[in-house]
């Protein structure tokens, strides 16, 4: 079964060059760093290969947990997809909000977060390797009896509703703004600006930023990137440089309890000095 961010791939082109001839015809700059540009969309082309080499090992794991599953919840029902809606939007929270504070799941996520632009090429820009680990989070979905071509249905189309918030073109949405995730409060989230930083997880839904306390308003322009920005276009540099440095961290510390934090605590917080004295 193909997974339906892969038949979208079309729409995704359409929606980038229609992007982009706006911003021309606009006189913005998104679009002006062409090398960002097409390394975001070469990413995202390699990031599909590598999902589903990845793809092939995590879809026997997820059909196991759903056959030990103790209910099956009935997938001709419409009250299960409903369910299976916020559940998927819950559990990509969940771990939204882990690839930031935990630096072993940022190394895949600062793929996404590292380019200093923000336009829908941007959506595309994903990590090649997050399979390795990423499928820990969706797991005890099929657990909870939800087969795993549900999930991969549902779990598909929250990705493909990410895609159109990273735009800067479309500003507020009026009452959609308290209960959605829309542009504006995604590039929130892209922001490297002090007050914006590890905030607005949503991926459907911003209500769970608003439940958990993650949630900030846009209230001043984004500056985008990462904290330390990363100033190159190799994509296997791009996809890698978070797992040298913290390789590089993980080296610099004398103590077994600070070679682990290196490893799991926040990406943001200066190991070094937090973890020796």
């Amino acid at each position: 079964m193909l997974r339906p961010t892969v038949l979208a791939i079309p729409f995704f082109a359409l929606m980038i060059a229609l992007e982009a001839f706006w911003a021309y015809h606009k006189n913005s700059n998104e679009y002006n760093d062409k090398k960002d540009t097409w390394g975001n969309i070469f990413m995202g082309f390699m990031s599909v290969v590598w999902g589903a080499l990845f793809g092939l090992v995590t879809g026997y794991i997820f059909v196991f947990l759903y056959e030990i599953a103790p209910y099956k919840f009935p997938a001709d029902a419409w009250w299960t997809w409903v369910i299976l809606f916020f559940v998927d939007d819950l559990f990509y929270y969940i771990f939204h909000r882990v690839s930031h504070e935990s630096r072993l799941f940022w190394n895949f996520h600062v793929v996404h977060h590292s380019s200093e632009h923000y336009n829908l090429s941007v959506a595309v820009r994903q990590s090649w390797f997050s399979g390795i680990l990423h499928w820990i989070f969706y797991a005890p979905i099929m657990l909870l009896g939800f087969a795993p071509w549900m999930f991969a249905t549902m779990h598909g189309f929250n990705l493909i509703y990410q895609f159109w918030i990273h735009t800067r073109f479309i500003n507020r949405l009026g009452a959609l703004e308290y209960v959605l995730n829309t542009p504006s409060h995604h590039r929130v989230h892209h922001g490297v600006n002090e007050q914006y930083l590890d905030k607005n997880y949503a991926g459907v839904l911003i209500i769970w930023d608003r439940m958990f306390g993650s949630f900030v308003n846009e209230t001043e322009e984004p500056r985008y990137g990462i904290i330390k920005p990363i100033k190159s276009y190799n994509p296997l540099w791009i996809n890698t440089h978070g797992w040298v440095e913290m390789w590089q961290a993980i080296k610099r510390q004398t103590t077994f309890k600070a070679k682990v934090m290196c490893v799991f605590a926040s990406p943001n917080m200066d190991l070094k000095q937090t973890y020796e004295n």
